[in-house]
């Protein structure tokens, strides 16, 4: 079994293991979710060993946010510079594993030769054709998002699959091994349009789509360990009717537990005490470690 032994950098992960918890970091000011957003040195310091301090297993770092209905293009060497200066922060105040959000191949090449181990691409590897020499060369580990710019199907589920499998054999064909990859279902990244470059383009109603997906994440996950990231998500909006991001804590840390019994290893969160709870309950209740 694939999952009894990956890991996501130096932590284990997988269905043997508890299910882990990677807290957001934003560097971008631009991000939707302004309460996740933090620029200066003090800031990324109180935030990250508040995050540790609540049972964040690894933070994952973003220079530029990716949200699919904001118009939020940075350039390269904004993304990289934001990234790196946290990095740095984030380095020399704890040893906690540092995830890097990111699909340019530049920004990720600076945070890996920066000694970061952990690489979170919403393009499954796909958005930069650099990516794959840089993986190729560093070896990361990687969270490959399910992504793509032709849909073959409009049936959720094996969309989602076909996606992340082209995902893993462009990860294998640049040397990474089966234990260093885990999956992303996207959710949130799946829309009939969109003010920024980061979305897969669907005609079917995204929300039903995101709902449908996390309902199938043992499907989706074929043996490989799965994150979810829901935190603040719109389909959340749309399912309270709440359209501020900050009003929807309730409802993620909600979908977050579902996602648990779903099938979730890794929740990827802007909210880590609140979901460590939600988590340690889900867990107990579907018999996880």
């Amino acid at each position: 079994m694939i999952n009894c032994v990956n890991r996501l950098g130096r932590i284990t992960v997988g269905e043997k293991c508890p299910v882990r918890i990677m807290g957001i970091l934003n560097t971008s000011p631009e991000s939707f979710y302004k309460k996740s957003v933090k620029t200066s040195e003090e800031q990324i310091r109180d935030a990250v060993l508040q995050m540790e301090s609540d049972g964040a297993d690894f933070v994952d770092v973003g220079g530029m946010s990716t949200a699919p209905y904001l118009s939020t293009l940075v350039s390269e060497d904004v993304e990289s510079d934001r990234i790196l200066g946290a990095v740095k922060v984030i380095q020399s105040t704890s040893d906690i594993p540092i995830s890097v959000d990111t699909c340019r191949a530049s920004v990720a090449e600076a945070a890996l030769e920066a000694g970061v181990d952990i690489l979170n691409d919403i393009s499954g590897l796909k958005y930069d054709k650099k990516m794959r020499d840089v993986i190729s060369r560093f070896k990361p580990s990687v969270v490959l998002c399910a992504y793509g710019t032709d849909m073959t199907t409009e049936n959720h589920i094996l969309s989602a699959r076909n996606l992340l499998n082209e995902s893993i054999f462009i990860a294998k064909e640049c040397g990474i091994l089966p234990h260093g990859i885990t999956l992303d279902p996207a959710i949130g990244f799946f829309r009939k349009s969109g003010m920024g470059e980061f979305f897969t383009k669907i005609e079917s109603d995204w929300t039903d789509r995101d709902i449908e997906v996390l309902s199938a994440l043992q499907s989706i996950k074929q043996e490989y360990p799965v994150m979810v990231s829901v935190s603040g998500k719109s389909f959340l909006g749309k399912i309270l009717g709440k359209d501020a991001p900050r009003d929807r804590l309730s409802g993620s840390i909600a979908a977050e537990a579902v996602a648990v019994l779903y099938g979730a290893d890794i929740i990827r969160t802007h909210n880590v005490a609140q979901t460590r709870d939600a988590v340690l309950v889900a867990s107990k209740l579907s018999g996880r470690a």
